[in-house]
């Protein structure tokens, strides 16, 4: 499994048999889309839909098999949703036996059952930006301590180059109020099932592509 950062909270994740696409909202903050035709889209968020035909698009809670790619959609409270309401989904997606989740924006308290619909996670992609928008790192530790993920990936945080709705802190400040130095800072992660062996949790730097 390879992934790569896009920018805000847009990733992909490529396989032998499928290429799945995270939250490629990036055209409407003054990137270009990445979607390609024929990918897999999922959304955690409202959207606009993508400019090009997709295998399938997801964007609301259920149980999807695609391209030997199992999708697992769970509904949540939105960062900036009233109390009660639940407007974004997580996703869980299991691929080659690594199991990757997505939280999108969401409010920093989940209930016991969306956290046993979460499970065991390899690798948490979750934003960090804060400003009343999205998680800020103290939001975002707490899912950490209450997923316990094996890899973590942050996003959605300051960069020139994004015009974000609202202004995100920078990663290094995100870094700081994670408390937790990063292992490595790279361009593309390549992972197989047996990296995974570590004990603990390990904070990864994704470039933007």
């Amino acid at each position: 499994m390879d992934l790569d950062y896009y920018g805000a909270n847009c990733f992909k994740v490529v396989t032998k048999k499928a290429t799945l696409v995270f939250d490629d909202n990036l055209a409407e903050l003054a990137l270009k889309s990445v979607t390609k035709p024929g990918e897999i889209a999922l959304f955690t968020h409202a959207h606009t839909n993508p400019a090009v035909e997709v295998k399938l698009a997801i964007d609301a809670p259920g149980e999807f098999e695609v391209s030997d790619v199992s999708v697992q959609g769970i509904a949540a409270r939105a960062h900036m949703d009233e109390p009660g309401a639940m407007t974004a989904t997580m996703f869980k997606v299991l691929v080659n036996d690594i199991r990757l989740v997505a939280v999108g924006h969401v409010y920093p308290e989940l209930s016991d059952e969306q956290l046993e619909a979460i499970g065991m996670v390899d690798v948490l992609l979750i934003p960090v930006g804060g400003n009343g928008y999205t998680l800020d790192p103290v939001g975002a530790l707490k899912l950490i301590k209450k997923i316990e993920p094996k890899i973590i990936i942050p996003t959605h945080y300051a960069d020139s180059k994004i015009k974000y709705e609202v202004p995100q802190q920078s990663l290094e400040e995100a870094i700081k109020g994670l408390a937790m130095e990063p292992r490595e800072r790279l361009p593309k992660l390549k992972l197989k099932p047996a990296d995974l062996a570590t004990e603990g949790t390990q904070l990864i730097i994704l470039e933007r592509e």
